[in-house]
């Protein structure tokens, strides 16, 4: 009998296994020499054997147990040679789901004989609807056990679940990298920019650089009934496939895999509107094989502009008026060898407006990215006078509003759709700017560079030394209201090292008794049961949510039941219940606070963990401390291109009620002088940019100057 090789495994997923940090594992490599040698890899990144790695830990009480994520990863790493598992497995999952639940629950008691006949039958079925796909298929009896490993995790936690860890596996088969998904807020609001003036959705809409398909998702929530995708990566081009499916029962869906300029999947095909969020400075895209392609109707792009390359190509996909969204690099809209289609571009009226995001809005978080709105020019219409230039970073805070960025890009595109030769603007956020002040050397469409500055006469003396007022009343409260705070506090130290506790892992603490974790599942998720569930409308008078951004920003709830799944039961927030962020940010700590009692009766958002604690076993702020704890979050951390915490792995240290109050009163000093630094330091900044747009436009004057 074949013996299944055993997976092999990095320090980072042995970290994940164990629940420690990566740090942790080097320490034991280093002090520990019984620690297992690599069984592959490299000198820099070794590999493990996973069962040796299994066993030491389990000789050392390090063990946790196994999540069914867990289960699924590791019986797709016992194939290390098979670099297609995963995309073949995604069959699977689709076919899975289009079963009833009783079906579904029955599947992986299959025997194997009868297991693989179905697998092979799902895959011929979904050879059309997958990239990557090809039937006939052909399943090994060493298939067995990753498939039915998968289909008990679709049946437990659902099909997104499932697609989400073979995804995990798709990028590490394939060596993937710098691959991302557009944020949904981002893609909403770019599938919002795509409607007409009436508010009507384009039917059909293409993404010719779809990725897993997060802007085609959202053209779909937003009303598109086909959705049309290619991408240049098999194993996305198949994800995009699957997760669309999953999302919509109702679109349809085509998505092939392929490189959209050199080879266009859907050439001479034209899609009512196109979103898109092509690939960055990819210089090898095509510019010696394409120079005489008929898509360049605003002039060759050069070989550093690729950028103005997808402008073309997706202008090309659209019919007269038909309108596209990208979202671009800040630099296509000012470098130099990309000004003469620029011009042309501006001059035809094929370029409608550019917005400014804040950075963090989308990778690479550390640059504010743009969005272009194109539309397709039409030959009997005469081309429009100016172009809408929005700068919707000029208002950015350190934690990024994506209700206010919406409201400030769509309440500034609307209103210009509408009426170009009427609109208004806002003073240094948003105006129509004339063509022919555009179409200088430079051609330059930097928004801030046109409209940062508020124009003089917008400015009232009188109303800014009133309002400079009243916000220098705000700063100074802020102030000493922080002042206060921390004047507070005696933190000795502990002993000559740091204090060790026994832990428990909330796995642990929920077997106990001690908390019980309740979680709302996203909008729109399938469910075990049945198609996607549909948006509920909100309604007048309804419960508040409290989402994800609300307990980032430590602000009242903002949601409403429009944000909220229908069909389940919703978890109701309670006084005293711990609130922690479920996916993690780059760059942002985890953030974990106690629910108010005005927030008792509020619904949990999406993306929210809400641990419940047994008052008489611990103490709320005691647990918000320790669960937010950064090392905490990071060993419990799931995930690749998505990161979220896995609450069963957090770690709890055992202490005596009376000791846990001590430290939730520490937590909770620390939660206020957090709070009143952000208000002190957001009162500052509105403060200081009110001054500087007085003082720089003329209408307030030094202190001391006295009057003119």
């Amino acid at each position: 009998m074949k013996q299944q090789a055993s997976a092999l495994v990095t320090a980072a997923d042995i970290s994940r296994l164990a629940g420690v940090t990566r740090a942790t594992v080097s320490n034991w490599r280093r002090r520990h020499p019984d620690f297992p040698a690599p069984s592959g890899g490299t000198d820099t990144s070794p590999t493990y054997d996973l069962n040796a790695v299994r066993a030491w830990l389990a000789t050392r009480g390090q063990l946790p147990e196994d999540t069914p994520a867990d289960e699924l990863r590791t019986a797709l790493r016992s194939h290390p040679g098979d670099g297609t598992l995963a995309l073949r497995l995604l069959p699977a999952v689709l076919a899975a789901v289009r079963l009833g639940r009783s079906e579904r629950e029955a599947l992986p008691e299959l025997r194997d004989d009868a297991l693989l006949r179905w697998i092979s039958s799902a895959a011929d079925d979904g050879a059309d609807d997958i990239p990557g796909v090809e039937a006939p298929a052909a399943y090994s009896a060493d298939t067995t056990v990753p498939l039915r490993t998968l289909l008990r995790y679709v049946v437990m936690d659902g099909a997104e679940a499932a697609t989400d860890v073979l995804a995990e596996r798709l990028l590490e088969d394939t060596g993937s990298t710098g691959t991302y998904r557009t944020p949904r807020p981002l893609a909403d609001l770019m599938a919002r920019l795509l409607a007409d003036g009436a508010g009507a959705f384009p039917a059909s809409v293409l993404d010719p650089a779809c990725g897993t398909g997060s802007l085609l998702a959202a053209a779909a929530s937003a009303g598109a009934s086909e959705l049309l995708g290619q991408d240049i990566l098999v194993a996305q081009a198949a994800q995009a496939a699957v997760r669309l499916r999953l999302s919509t029962s109702e679109a349809a869906i085509t998505v092939r895999a392929g490189d959209s300029l050199r080879a266009d999947a859907f050439k001479g095909r034209t899609a009512d509107g196109v979103l898109c969020n092509p690939p960055y400075g990819v210089r090898d895209w095509g510019h010696e094989d394409l120079a005489y392609d008929q898509r360049w109707a605003y002039g060759v792009p050069p070989k550093g502009e690729p950028e103005l390359a997808w402008v073309q190509h997706c202008l090309a996909h659209l019919p007269p008026k038909g309108r596209a969204v990208l979202l671009m690099p800040p630099a296509v809209a000012e470098r130099t060898a990309g000004r003469r289609i620029r011009a042309q571009l501006v001059r035809d009226g094929a370029l409608r407006a550019v917005v400014s995001l804040p950075q963090g809005s989308a990778t690479p978080l550390h640059i504010g990215l743009h969005l272009w709105i194109l539309e397709r020019p039409d030959p009997q219409a005469e081309a429009p006078g100016t172009v809408l230039l929005v700068d919707a970073a000029a208002s950015e805070s350190r934690d990024l509003d994506w209700p206010s960025l919406d409201d400030t890009v769509l309440s500034a595109w609307r209103p210009y759709l509408a009426d170009q030769d009427g609109f208004t603007g806002a003073p240094g956020i948003a105006g129509a700017v004339p063509v022919t002040d555009l179409l200088n050397e430079a051609v330059d469409l930097t928004p801030a560079r046109h409209i940062r500055t508020a124009p003089r006469q917008a400015l009232r003396p009188a109303l800014l030394a009133r309002e400079a007022a009243e916000l220098y009343g705000q700063l100074h409260q802020s102030a000493k209201d922080l002042t206060s705070l921390s004047a507070k506090g005696d933190w000795p130290p502990a002993d000559d090292r740091p204090r060790d506790w026994r832990t428990a892992t909330v796995a642990d603490l929920l077997r106990g008794g001690a908390l019980n974790v309740l979680r709302t599942a996203p909008a729109a998720r399938r469910t075990r049961s049945g198609p996607p569930l549909p948006q509920p409308e909100p309604e007048s008078g309804g419960r508040p949510t409290l989402t994800a951004t609300d307990v980032l920003e430590n602000r009242p709830a903002s949601g409403t039941e429009a944000d909220l799944p229908t069909g389940i039961a919703l978890p109701l927030i309670q006084a005293d219940d711990v609130l922690l962020t479920e996916l993690l940010h780059t760059g942002r700590a985890p953030v974990a606070r106690v629910a108010e009692p005005s927030e008792a009766g509020t619904f949990l958002g999406p993306h929210l963990l809400l641990f419940r604690p047994d008052r008489r076993r611990l103490d709320p702020w005691f647990l918000a401390g320790f669960l937010a704890a950064e090392q905490n979050v990071n060993a419990a951390a799931t995930g690749t291109s998505i990161v979220r915490v896995d609450p069963r792995r957090l770690r709890v240290p055992l202490l005596p009620l009376a000791e846990q109050q001590r430290y939730g009163a520490a937590f909770s000093r620390l939660h206020e002088l957090r709070t009143a630094a952000r208000r002190a330091d957001e009162a500052a900044e509105d403060v200081t940019r009110l001054l500087g747009t007085g003082l720089t436009g003329g209408a307030l004057l030094p202190d001391g100057h006295g009057s003119a």
